[in-house]
């Protein structure tokens, strides 16, 4: 079916929320928590197009406490009812928005859904979990409605995206334009995390289940060329165990590229560059170093956008991502000598896109830069969450992506069986069986994408919503916290 001259209007007239529970084989520290479960969110919405014609989309991602919201107060099951309403507060205004495109659904409740949060205690990182996950099931069932892939449809501006008063800074830029020249991918390079309780070359509690489980074996079982590396924000503490990475690295006998995740555990700028000072006087370091593309936010969220970076800028790019609550966020950081952001599903697919037409705007101007976006894992799993993520990140020309589910998560064990079967036979070069377990397929570092590219939003199969349990919205999360 051929898309329209114009994007589509259309009504949101059914949320359906449900959730389902994944256990990790090993527990992945990351800040200042250590995860071994958390719930697996899933959103069913079906649109209806003016000529009356209807479908359903489908989009999933997890939980993830103390990454939204890292207020140690908060139990993590107090951080999963946050994320819990910002679905609930998403799900009523997109119902209640009328003939809208599918952009125009997000431009419409952006502000009302940040000041409804706020009324209940989240943050806008929070409040915007709820618009991120109810957009791509949006954009799911548009696709599937004009038979369309996810990457077809962005290029053809099918979902409307348009410079409106919520970047002022695009106006003068051709966003159309920009979105026609976007093009899928056919692979992109797994960035593997090394997280701060992971084992590097030796593990003396061994899980036994036939996976790596130490650096040297995820190497050795992937072929990863990119890497994340965790600091947790004792110097050295921080510094021995880069020294320990840095050895199995070195000792691996191929070309790397490494990121430094520094999780906000710094306070100033001042305390990140000790950190630097400290690699740069470590000779056992100095490939490690050399082989640094960026350093992914150090400085706590609620001062990062406060001072200028530019002494470790100077020294790496440096990207926001926890300070990236709005979308005003990165053009103020920008302002700051930061030279990137991350795009995360749960953060939003059209801020991924609108900060990726910032960074393109930014650089034909050619000062400073130059600007880009990094793709980062929230312990994205197997089947529609990892599928959405590397289509959205691989469309705007990211070829590295941080993938860390796959390894913190034995595959897709524990999901109805004909729901694995479904996704692998559709996804063949993502997917492969292990025993009984599907699992996700890495070879020589980089995952192959070519069965995304396919009508809908990068997914061939349908979640076992049957085997799931319905999500249960939380009440005023600012009057459980008075009680």
């Amino acid at each position: 079916m051929s898309m329209p001259a114009d994007a589509p209007l259309l009504d949101v007239i059914a949320v359906d929320l449900f959730e389902r529970d994944v256990t990790l084989r090993l527990p992945f520290r990351f800040g200042i928590v250590t995860l071994t479960e958390a719930p697996q969110a899933f959103a069913r919405v079906r649109i209806r197009l003016a000529d009356g014609r209807e479908a359903t989309g489908v989009s999933a991602e997890m939980l993830a406490p103390k990454w939204f919201d890292k207020n140690p107060d908060l139990s993590n099951e107090e951080n999963f009812d946050q994320l819990r309403a910002a679905l609930d507060i998403a799900s009523a205004l997109y119902r209640d928005a009328g003939p809208r495109t599918a952009f125009g659904l997000y431009a419409a409740a952006y502000h009302a859904q940040i000041d409804n949060g706020q009324a209940r205690g989240l943050n806008p990182l929070v409040a915007c979990f709820g618009p991120a996950l109810l957009d791509r099931a949006i954009l799911d069932a548009l696709c599937r409605l004009y038979e369309v892939p996810f990457a077809a449809a962005v290029a053809a501006n099918l979902p409307g995206i348009a410079v409106t008063a919520l970047t002022p800074d695009l106006t003068d830029f051709d966003l159309p334009t920009y979105l026609a020249t976007l093009k899928p991918a056919a692979s992109a390079h797994a960035r593997h995390t090394v997280g701060l309780v992971d084992p590097i070359a030796d593990n003396p509690d061994p899980v036994g289940d036939g996976l790596p489980e130490t650096l040297t074996e995820v190497i050795a079982a992937y072929g990863h060329r990119y890497f994340k590396v965790k600091v947790g924000g004792d110097l050295n503490a921080d510094l021995d165990r880069l020294k320990e990475i840095a050895a199995v690295l070195d000792a691996a006998g191929m070309p790397y590229h490494v990121t430094l995740d520094g999780n906000e555990q710094y306070d100033d700028v001042d305390g990140i560059m000790a950190l630097w000072r400290g690699m740069v006087a470590e000779p056992r370091l100095e490939r490690f170093r050399a082989a640094m593309v960026m350093i992914e936010q150090p400085i706590k969220r609620q001062v990062a956008l406060d001072a200028d970076i530019g002494p470790l800028a100077a020294e790496r790019p440096v990207i926001i991502d926890e300070a990236d609550g709005d979308l005003d966020a990165f053009p103020t950081a920008r302002a700051l000598g930061y030279a990137g952001v991350s795009s995360k599903s749960c953060k939003g697919l059209y801020k991924s896109i609108l900060n990726a037409a910032r960074c393109a705007a930014w650089n034909r101007e050619g000062r400073g830069g130059p600007h880009f976006m990094s793709g980062e894992d929230l312990t994205t799993q197997a089947g529609v969450a990892v599928q959405q993520d590397l289509a959205l990140a691989t469309l705007l020309g990211i070829t590295h992506v941080e993938r860390n589910g796959h390894h913190y998560v034995d595959g897709m064990r524990g999901v109805p069986h004909e729901e694995q079967a479904a996704f692998v036979n559709v996804h063949p070069d993502l997917y492969h069986w292990a025993g009984d377990t599907a699992r996700l397929t890495i070879r020589d570092g980089q995952v192959a994408l070519g069965s995304l590219d396919r009508p809908g939003f990068a997914r061939g199969a349908d979640p076992d919503f049957a085997a799931m349990r319905t999500m249960t919205m939380p009440s005023d999360l600012a009057a459980q916290r008075e009680r």
